[in-house]
């Protein structure tokens, strides 16, 4: 066929008979496939069927529904699937097989056998992409009877799901079909069959089918926008009607969720006439509805409503300005005042971001006034030190600023506001925990995420808030004759770490020229003293962090490690040699500590991103010689050693040659005395993933599977490191190696299992929580995948896991726990002779004190009881 397609179809119906012949009795799989393919070429490439289209119909629908259980170690590897799809598709080819096929899919769907019943839904659902009303016509009222009693007394949800998408399918093709003027529409009359039908089990008192009954009406609604129109038209005002007559909430909510439904179905379809949107005839009902839901104290309703709310809202029209001034206070009320259901306030934070940003105007009107007010009543609680209602107010209210904050007419009112509300913070006229200003600046961070796809927003949001954080920064690090207490706070660590993810996430997104701009103002700042683009920039004193400034001018480096590690790699960085020297200097000062990490960090993360070539070596040989200076005798080794963790994990990120040599440097420490358990732990720094510095958001260069080539290069040598060490070192090796392996795909580490299992099996010996819990973690999958490795040391595994699962550490116990469980995926017959053992040493966490640990200890040792069990 693929070679003589001509001289075959010059045969006509000889050649199709004869194929039919040949066909007629075949059972092998791998002919069938073959044959099925032939006839659907017989189909699609026009071969001449008359008159022996019933013949090709019967020779191959008798293989309809596929029963086939492909043998064991089956070498051809055909599926049940395989034939299903097959012969599928030969079925569904062709409309002149309607008329033999139709009867033959409602006889299988109304059958007991599941697969029957999937097949020949699946099968009317292709067919319906083919086939036109007058090939339906005859079959509609035995096609929806079947489906019908499928959807209503089905106990499978795969034969519901497929008998809705087959009424889908069904209604789909009779909307698309195309009509002579004087033919009937059998769309309507299908549709007034379907209403027929499940209209009154809307009505009953019991609600017993109303599911089944919104389910069928909805999939036909789906279908068309005809199909929409018509049945959201007759069971809309239905279901007003019972949400008036039904009183109890529960109900309530059915009947909600229910016009939920085709509300959703109607934004499918747009319409050019504003005049034939069908829910315009029932705004104002809709309208109350939803109103009433969101005032009911039932919170379950509550939810529907809100969730009916938002979708009401995205249709043009429904909503007048009046009834938007009403639904921004109910979401106001469920998102600030209410204080019993934590998921509607949520739900409604959500409702209304996703509002604002369809009504702009109708939230600054409203709700923006409704906030400010709020923030300053917060204040006052924060004056007053009114514990009892500061934190709360005062967190809902920087969420609700936060979650609106989706429009950029909307973000030119909130930002302002938060950074107002922080700066009063900051003026000392209330005790401010680092609670407060952290929530301050975490609703800040999430309005910068808002405001990234819009470049517009983005620009505003940096020019905006940059400046004016650095400036709060820098007033709070000058030394003042009395430091108010807030300003103490905003030098705390966490209080830095929340300011950090503002600027870089206000940062990643910038334009190149934005981007130069801001780093031709913000390096200066700290190189240089220059202030001049801060806003409130008249200060006591120079502001110098690297030239012999205090310690809180120096912890400001942390912001400017926000900055210039967030910037496009392309953006040239302003008196960069200058800038990567004193970060080098700061990087190995002993008298703070937080500061000399952050420069390390900041440093590791220009480095990253540096281009190849002459300075990029000039910078790696000043850290080199500043790393060997710190880590001799002296009182900064251990900034020393955190510059070399940070330096080594920049270039491991890029694979940069050097960076193996450094993580030599990195292996020899430990056997440090003083050093060797932070080198230990350094390994999980160098595979784990980053929040501030070194992240692909942050435009860091990170290479693929940058983690599997430091396995392949590293963990032999780890190995042979611990085979040597002394055995107080010995646990140094293990923790480093538990890190490394926790961090990789497992498929990774199955090759090297028989080489690591002893290490890891000694690993779960060591006194630390830390190289145990880890151990687990790495064992837990192996199990699962290495049974018949795990199987030869079944002896230790058990002994040290039941062990672990008495613990001081809970977290070490329920791994312990869990890898119990994981055992009994081994071979049975390795596991019974443990069996009674492990059920007796079991029944001890049985009583632990933890509700998370007795929990593994019940679903393990239910696994181990049921070991060799019959059907286990």
């Amino acid at each position: 066929m693929r070679t003589r397609d001509e001289e075959l179809k010059g045969l006509g119906a000889d050649f199709t008979f004869g194929f039919i012949q040949m066909m007629d009795g075949e059972k092998d799989p791998r002919n069938l496939l073959v044959a099925f393919r032939i006839v659907h070429d017989l189909i699609s490439r026009d071969y001449t069927l008359e008159p022996f289209v019933e013949e090709l119909f019967e020779v191959t629908s008798c293989y309809f529904p596929i029963d086939f259980t492909p043998p064991p170690n089956d070498p051809y590897g055909i599926q049940r699937e395989d034939l299903v799809l097959s012969l599928q598709a030969v079925l569904a080819s062709t409309a002149q097989f309607a008329e033999f096929l139709l009867p033959l899919l409602v006889e299988k769907v109304d059958s007991e056998i599941l697969n029957a019943k999937l097949d020949s839904l699946q099968t009317l659902n292709a067919c319906c992409a083919v086939y036109g009303q007058k090939e339906l016509k005859d079959f509609l009222p035995s096609l929806w009877a079947s489906i019908r009693r499928e959807v209503f007394q089905t106990a499978s949800e795969q034969v519901e799901a497929e008998g809705l998408a087959a009424l889908r399918a069904l209604t789909a093709c009779l909307s698309c079909s195309v009509l002579r003027t004087d033919a009937e529409d059998l769309l309507d009359s299908f549709l007034s069959s379907i209403l027929q039908d499940c209209r009154h089990h809307l009505c009953e008192p019991d609600m017993k089918l109303v599911w089944p009954s919104a389910k069928l009406l909805q999939a036909a609604a789906g279908a068309s926008a005809r199909a929409c129109d018509h049945i959201t038209s007759n069971v809309l005002p239905l279901l007003l009607e019972q949400f008036h007559k039904h009183s109890q909430s529960n109900q309530r909510r059915t009947i909600l969720e229910m016009i939920l439904g085709f509300l959703k179905l109607q934004q499918k379809w747009s319409y050019e006439d504003k005049g034939e949107r069908p829910l315009n005839g029932f705004k104002d009902q809709l309208g109350s509805v939803v109103f009433m839901a969101l005032a009911d104290p039932n919170a379950q309703l509550q939810l529907v409503g809100i969730r009916t709310l938002t979708v009401l809202a995205a249709q043009p029209d429904l909503l007048s300005s009046g009834d938007l001034e009403l639904a921004v206070g109910h979401l106001y009320r469920l998102s600030f005042v209410e204080e019993d259901s934590q998921s509607c306030r949520v739900a409604a934070l959500e409702a209304a971001g996703h509002l604002a940003t369809l009504y702009p105007v109708a939230f600054s009107s409203y709700l923006v006034p409704k906030l400010a007010e709020e923030l300053c009543v917060g204040e006052l609680d924060l004056a007053r030190e009114d514990e009892a209602n500061k934190c709360a107010r005062h967190l809902r209210c920087l969420q609700a600023l936060s979650a609106i904050s989706t429009h950029p007419s909307i973000v030119k009112e909130t930002l302002p506001l938060l950074l107002q509300h922080l700066c009063q913070l900051n003026k000392g006229n209330m005790v401010a925990g680092p609670s407060e200003v952290i929530a301050v600046c975490q609703s800040l961070q999430q309005l910068a995420e808002k405001c990234q796809p819009d470049p517009e927003s983005c620009c505003y949001f940096h020019q905006t808030a940059v400046p004016r954080l650095f400036a709060l920064a820098v007033q709070a690090s000058m030394p003042e004759e009395q430091h108010s207490v807030i300003r103490k706070v905003l030098l705390e660590d966490e209080v830095l770490a929340a300011m950090v993810s503002v600027i870089g996430t206000a940062t990643t997104h910038l334009s190149p020229d934005l981007a130069a701009q801001s780093a031709a103002h913000i390096v200066p700042l700290f190189l240089d003293g220059n202030i001049s683009f801060l806003p409130e920039n008249s200060f006591p004193c120079r502001f110098q962090p690297f030239q012999d400034g205090s310690s809180g001018q120096r912890r400001l480096v942390a912001l400017l490690m926000a900055f210039v590690c967030s910037l496009p790699r392309d953006v040239e960085i302003p008196q960069l040699n200058q800038l990567m020297r004193e970060l080098l200097e700061l990087s190995c000062c002993h008298s703070c500590p937080f500061s000399s990490t952050a420069a390390a960090k900041c440093f590791a993360g220009l480095l990253n991103k540096h281009p190849a070539g002459q300075q990029l070596d000039e910078f790696l040989q000043l850290a080199v010689d500043k790393v060997e200076a710190g880590l001799g005798s002296g009182p900064s080794r251990s900034q020393g050693f955190t510059l070399l963790l940070w330096v080594t994990k920049a270039l491991v990120l890029r694979y940069h040659p050097l960076s193996s040599c450094l993580t030599n440097r990195l292996m020899g420490l430990l056997s440090d005395p003083e050093l060797g358990p932070a080198a230990a732990d350094g390994f999980s720094l160098l595979m784990s993933n980053c929040t501030d510095v070194l992240t692909r958001a942050g435009h860091a260069e990170v290479r693929l599977m940058f983690r599997q080539r430091f396995f392949t290069d590293n963990v032999p040598a780890l190995v042979q490191g611990f085979q040597a060490a002394p055995q107080d070192v010995k646990p140094n090796y293990l923790k480093g190696l538990s890190h490394v392996l926790n961090s990789l795909p497992k498929h990774v580490v199955l090759p090297e299992l028989p080489t690591l299992l002893s290490l890891l099996l000694e690993a779960l010996s060591s006194p630390d929580c830390v190289v145990q819990l880890s151990t687990l973690r790495c064992l837990q999958p192996l199990l699962l995948e290495a049974p018949q490795v795990m199987s030869l040391h079944i002896d230790t595994l058990i002994t040290k896991f039941l062990n672990l699962s008495s613990s001081p550490s809970m977290a070490v116990r329920i791994a312990a726990l869990q890898c119990m469980h994981a055992l009994t995926r081994l071979p049975t017959p390795v596991l019974l002779p443990y069996k009674p053992q492990v059920i007796r040493a079991l029944a001890k966490p049985l009583d632990d004190k933890k509700r998370l640990v007795r929990r593994e200890a019940v679903s393990a040792r239910g696994e181990w009881f049921l070991l060799g069990s019959p059907g286990s």
